[in-house]
């Protein structure tokens, strides 16, 4: 893996506390690849071999069951996935896939359990995470159970705003059938949801989405952080 990548994986949460041996050790053990897009990473059902850590482009987690799948989540960077099927060398219960050229990092399960097993402030920051990941599924479960169409897809998009520094167009950066599955719908569903918005302060236009009443979308999508988030700093980071 590339030298000058090392500082910023120290800073990340999961990294920054363990012991500088620790680190150094996984980091030689470390290498990084380019994927192309809509490229297989991992298959639900396989033991896991490695701790990916995606530093650039973008990842979905999918799973299938009898002929039926659905978006899980979509990771961006620079962010570990799935650190629970590494810690407990159990088969992953997500797919993966690359929606853009990616470049992710690898290491390899056998040695992060062992380097758990060694060093108590990286089991410590192993927890937060899985901690830290339980609530983000816990917040996606009550999204989908909680508010009917209109309103997860109002906050979906007030939700993508805030992430990219309050705008009010942006561009979905998943195409909208990933994006109907994830917010629990069918294509059909999310197509009369869009139109329905239009009288809540959204307009699209493809795949572009324009906030034309920023007040009347969030009186809609009634924003929780007990749903939406975020945590306080002192547990999320």
């Amino acid at each position: 893996m590339r030298a000058e990548e090392k500082p910023g994986f120290r800073r990340l949460p999961l990294f920054r506390e363990m012991m500088t041996q620790t680190f150094d050790s996984l980091m030689q053990i470390a290498y990084s690849q380019n994927f192309p897009p809509r490229m297989d990473l991992i298959q639900q059902g396989e033991y896991a071999d490695f701790l990916h850590i995606l530093v650039e482009g973008a990842v979905e987690l999918r799973a299938t069951w009898n002929g039926h799948e659905s978006v899980m989540g979509i990771v961006r960077p620079v962010s570990t996935f799935i650190l629970a099927a590494c810690v407990c060398d159990a088969p992953y219960l997500m797919s993966a896939r690359t929606l853009e050229r990616s470049r992710i990092v690898m290491i390899p399960a056998a040695d992060l359990r062992a380097a758990l097993r060694r060093d108590p402030d990286f089991a410590v920051a192993a927890m937060r995470e899985l901690g830290v990941g339980y609530r983000t599924f816990v917040r996606h479960a009550k999204n989908l159970k909680l508010r009917n169409s209109r309103e997860r897809l109002a906050a979906y998009i007030l939700q993508q705003s805030q992430l990219a520094n309050g705008v009010v167009s942006m561009v979905l950066p998943m195409e909208k059938r990933h994006l109907a599955s994830y917010l629990g719908m069918t294509p059909e569903n999310l197509s009369r949801t869009v139109k329905a918005l239009r009288a809540d302060g959204v307009r699209f236009q493809g795949t572009q989405v324009i906030i034309t009443d920023p007040a009347r979308l969030m009186a809609l999508a009634a924003t929780d952080s007990l749903i939406d988030g975020p945590d306080p700093e002192n547990i999320a980071s």
